[in-house]
């Protein structure tokens, strides 16, 4: 297979890669595996593995003496417990904003008072399309007083701290959750644009 110089790269008109061919590989109850015969730029082919996903919200839940609640889980995928924000996949036809409020309900037990879109991001678009819409939720209460209304396969304990805990624990390691990460960060830099006005 031909390789181009950087200088060619940088000269192409177009990185588009067109899809000549799809074999789908495996179907589950969340992601598709499907194996794509691609037409690259320079003319020649290639193979690409994508993992379709049908997306998914992630929520920073701020109560209302500022500290944040996040949960602890177990993920299978990783075989630990993590923290993380409260998050879940997307139900066919619902909205993200519908989403985010009904994985904070399940999650939680919190209605948000107010929820806000910060971003959203895809998790590992070398190999999937799963992008997932990050919101801020503020609350009207200092702690949760309701119970959360788990699925029967979900087992979630809540972890409340402080934004510079949650900070601390990204850089000691004990928040190693992509999307946490990233919601701490946009949370962060929130506080600091306010502060400066």
């Amino acid at each position: 297979m031909h390789r181009e110089s950087f200088r060619e790269v940088l000269e192409m008109d177009s990185l588009d890669e067109k899809t000549v061919h799809v074999e789908e590989l495996y179907r589950g109850r969340i992601i598709t595996v499907k194996r794509h015969r691609v037409q690259l730029p320079n003319g020649e082919e290639s193979w690409r593995e994508v993992v379709e996903h049908p997306g998914a919200v992630a929520v920073l839940p701020v109560l209302a003496d500022g500290r944040l609640l996040l949960v602890r889980q177990y993920r299978k995928a990783v075989e630990e417990v993590l923290i993380e924000v409260p998050a879940g996949k997307l139900e066919g036809g619902e909205s993200p904003e519908e989403a985010a409020r009904r994985e904070l309900r399940e999650e939680t037990g919190l209605e948000a008072e107010q929820l806000q879109l910060l971003c959203s991001f895809y998790t590992s678009p070398g190999f999937a399309n799963e992008r997932i819409f990050l919101f801020l939720a503020r609350m009207d209460e200092p702690v949760p007083q309701r119970s959360p209304a788990l699925d029967a396969d979900e087992f979630v304990q809540p972890v409340i701290i402080t934004l510079e805990e949650g900070m601390r624990w990204v850089k000691d390691g004990r928040i190693r959750d992509a999307k946490t990460v990233a919601a701490l960060q946009a949370w962060q830099i929130m506080l600091w644009e306010k502060a400066k006005k």
